[in-house]
């Protein structure tokens, strides 16, 4: 017969592991991790290539700026986006769709992902990807979880929503408040190079207040030193990832 003690330690250890199982993918936040185990979710791609990404649009007051310089550039790019967001603004998400900017998910809306929520991940991140499908006109594969942490109610939602899981190679930390193209630049600067997604921002929504002026005032130089270093620059799509990765 089972002691009564027994069945309390049982049940004590219960939520510490469903918390561990929750929270155990989300070592992949660790770009050292990823690169070793996890390439594909590490954003490794083709080594002539660099995919260009951004998070948290579409947003009406700072995304048609990031869409003008694209355009002046002569690159495309992936942004992940905010489900909510999309139906606020399904004008301007029709607009990066139809200049050939690939559009992916992000979330919902931006929350924090410590507390398992299976039901509730599976059913925003499909209505957020349902949300960019029927405005954008396309099917979208990729998927980026706020903060890129990756839990496991957040995969395994990803996986029924037909999407494919990517974080990033390289950042610019852009959101940080005292941002500026320099340090942005410099913080790319650390794992740039031929294969290497890039993770920025066009809003400023879930960053400092007007952080995405100095991210749109940065793009012209990176784009200039993957030019100069003899890779192409675009979205994922071009990017060569094995989405089973």
């Amino acid at each position: 017969m089972v002691s009564s003690r027994r069945v309390a330690a049982a049940a004590a250890a219960a939520p510490v592991a469903v918390a561990a199982w929750h929270i155990l993918p989300a070592a992949s936040w660790l770009p050292a991790v990823r690169a070793l185990l996890l390439p594909t979710l590490d954003g490794r791609g083709s080594p002539d290539h660099v995919a260009l990404t951004f998070d948290d649009g579409p947003d009406a007051r700072s995304t048609p700026y990031f869409l003008r310089e694209l355009d002046r550039l002569g690159v495309r790019a992936t942004f992940f986006l905010q489900g909510a967001a999309v139906l606020r603004h399904r004008g301007l998400v029709r607009s990066m769709a139809a200049e050939g900017h690939e559009l992916a998910v992000h979330c919902w809306e931006h929350k924090p992902p410590w507390l398992p929520r299976p039901v509730a991940d599976r059913e925003d991140l499909a209505r957020a990807a349902a949300a960019v499908h029927s405005t954008g006109g396309t099917r979208p594969r990729w998927y980026r979880p706020p903060y890129g942490v990756l839990t496991a109610t957040r995969w395994r939602a990803a996986r029924r929503a037909g999407l494919c899981p990517v974080l990033w190679t390289a950042w610019g930390r852009d959101w940080e408040p005292g941002a500026d193209t320099g340090g942005v630049l410099a913080q790319l600067g650390g794992r740039l190079d031929g294969g290497a997604t890039v993770l920025l921002h066009d809003s400023d929504r879930n960053s400092a207040p007007g952080s995405w002026r100095v991210t749109l005032s940065a793009l012209p130089h990176l784009l200039a030193r993957c030019r100069d270093a003899g890779w192409r620059v675009g979205p994922l799509a071009e990017h060569g990832l094995a989405e089973g990765g």
